[in-house]
């Protein structure tokens, strides 16, 4: 079985794909309604031997609506006139999404303000209460 290449360390097997095609809208004359040339890839996110569980949540996070409640990853591609491109097209969309979904978020690492940053912020408040007073009415 083939491998789809995600990164230089993870691969997808090519049997983990389902794919289905159907006939795409929009314009194309008269071969809209005769070929079926958009394509519905399908991937078991949860059932994937390839992923490891920690990616497996950030692709379901990713992937928000297009993940079925079976956590079956769809992607509808019919933006060319041709079967294979749009295969093409899904299969690069979903090695996109893994990749993304393959990035670790960095831990924020909390800062305290500089004591610098702190003054300036007093001394800006300072200033601006100064203004406020300028600004009120003497009544006698």
């Amino acid at each position: 079985m083939a491998k789809i290449e995600i990164t230089e360390k993870q691969a997808i097997d090519e049997g983990e794909l389902t794919f289905s095609t159907v006939r795409a809208s929009g314009p194309g004359g008269q071969n809209v309604n005769k070929v079926e040339t958009a394509v519905e890839l399908r991937f078991d996110v949860w059932g994937s031997p390839s992923l490891d569980d920690e990616t497996k949540r950030r692709l379901s996070r990713l992937a928000g609506s297009r993940l079925t409640s079976d956590g079956v990853l769809v992607l509808f591609a019919q933006r060319f006139r041709t079967q294979n491109r749009n295969r093409e097209d899904a299969v690069e969309r979903l090695v996109a999404l893994i990749a993304k979904a393959l990035e670790r978020e960095k831990p924020r690492v909390k800062t305290r303000p500089t004591l610098a940053s702190r003054k300036r912020r007093v001394d800006s408040k300072v200033k601006h209460g100064a203004t406020k007073r300028l600004r009120q009415s003497k009544d006698d």
